[in-house]
């Protein structure tokens, strides 16, 4: 036997499928490791998240556009450092009955995401698995030296913004499940295809920031405990898109706790709000101002219609 045909099965599965998505320092997918050489005078940054099956993605969800997600919830960790992505290695844990076709599906959604992020595999493993299909992505950025944005660094006077709209995932996947109907499509393309944003210019602008991946008010939490600071957000403020206006009140909650947005959480100081207005038109993205940071014993203070607090049931998503 020859080429493909004269490697175990695992190997070979590699060779059809990722090993076309093989970048710079991969050595081809024939070693052990990467080789990698990071850009002179860059810090490295490095994000890892993993995705199960019925728990981060559903069972009929398409295999391309699994993959892409995957590779996005990692670039938007990224994007909240304020790095620029470089490559990406990668673990991918199946049943043995799981067909090809789901393999050449989710390599084509990393293709496709690779040619529009500028980023590429450097290695990884594949196994199989009795349970779920389980996925797991470590992805390197970098960025300037001592420029890098972290959850500690807000302070008092602090604007709070977020970029895009918020709740769109989590109703996203109330649509998938039966829960809520919505005729346009825009819910569920959300929770199933994150919109990281990369790109958006935060050295020298933001004091402190992350993603929102588990709930807007938990999120917001995390950076308070960092901080030392306590914040306050109006609901009336924060951006809802129309799909999500539409579920109407009852659906509040969920866009305030679900997570699955993806979206960026800033902290900014009063005399950079016009940088951050400016390098968001700059990168095409909407930034919206719900909030600020006070003195106090780090917590959450989320009010409602005139002013009230409002008590919430849960403030985010739990893994455990």
């Amino acid at each position: 036997m020859t080429g493909e045909d004269a490697l175990p099965p695992e190997f070979s599965l590699i060779a059809r499928h990722f090993r076309p998505l093989a970048g710079p320092g991969a050595l081809d997918l024939r070693d052990d490791a990467a080789v990698l050489a990071p850009p002179a005078g860059r810090e490295l940054v490095l994000t890892a998240d993993a995705m199960v099956g019925g728990v981060h993605f559903l069972p009929d969800d398409p295999p391309d556009l699994v993959g892409r997600k995957l590779l996005r919830v990692n670039l938007s960790d990224l994007a909240a450092k304020g790095a620029t992505p470089l490559g990406y290695l990668m673990t991918v844990s199946t049943p043995r009955d799981t067909p090809d076709d789901w393999f050449a599906g989710f390599a084509a959604g990393l293709a496709q995401d690779q040619t529009a992020y500028g980023v590429f595999l450097l290695g990884g493993d594949t196994t199989s698995t009795p349970g779920p299909i389980s996925l797991s992505l470590t992805l390197i950025g970098h960025v300037a030296a001592g420029q890098a944005v972290h959850r500690f660094g807000a302070r008092p006077g602090d604007g709070i913004f977020v970029t895009g709209t918020i709740g769109d995932g989590a109703l996203g996947l109330a649509v998938a499940t039966g829960r809520l109907a919505d005729a346009t499509g825009h819910l569920l393309d959300r929770y199933r295809l994150p919109r990281p944003r990369i790109g958006l210019v935060l050295a020298g602008v933001a004091s402190a920031g992350m993603d929102v991946s588990d709930g807007l008010v938990q999120d917001l939490g995390h950076i308070c405990r960092a901080s030392g600071v306590v914040a306050e957000i109006e609901v009336g403020l924060v951006p809802l898109s129309e799909p999500a206006r539409r579920a109407g009140a009852d659906w509040l909650e969920t866009c305030l706790t679900g997570g699955d947005d993806y979206e960026l959480l800033l902290a900014v100081p009063p005399g950079r709000e016009a940088a951050l207005s400016a390098a968001a038109e700059a990168s095409g993205m909407a930034v919206t101002r719900i909030g600020g940071f006070h003195a106090g014993e780090a917590r959450v203070i989320v009010r409602g219609p005139g002013g009230k607090p409002l008590a919430l049931k849960k403030g985010g998503w739990s893994h455990f």
